[in-house]
């Protein structure tokens, strides 16, 4: 089992920052392969915003392409998405994914943080 943990959300006005981040920890042996952000607002589908493989390949749409940036740090199995520009249309909940491959037995799992708040608000 592999847990995230999330944190970094919170109130800012439009075209304040923030910094998102999200670490997984776990038992036995696991590699993630992708870590990414989604984001829900109350109605509406959960949508992609950033993903990032292994390899440091990454993918922003384009909602919040050229305001945010999605980061790894493969030795602290964490990642971050720093969020600049801030709009309000950005306010949603973020939920952390990672896409985990576990050792004994070699099976791929997909898992979720628990969410992290963020309004954009005058």
């Amino acid at each position: 089992q592999v847990q995230l943990v999330e944190s970094g959300g919170g109130l800012v006005r439009p075209g304040g920052s923030l910094r998102l981040s999200c670490a997984a920890s776990g038992s036995g042996e696991f590699e993630i392969l992708a870590m990414a952000y989604y984001r829900q607002v109350p109605g509406k589908q959960r949508e992609l915003v950033a993903h990032i493989t292994i390899r440091g390949q990454t993918y922003h749409s384009d909602s919040v392409k050229g305001r945010f940036t999605i980061s790894r740090d493969n030795t602290k199995n964490t990642v971050y998405l720093q969020m600049d520009r801030l709009k309000p249309e950005d306010t949603a909940v973020y939920y952390c994914n990672a896409d985990v491959l576990h050792s004994a037995p070699a099976i791929q799992t997909t898992y979720w943080g628990q969410g992290t708040q963020v309004t954009v608000s005058s």
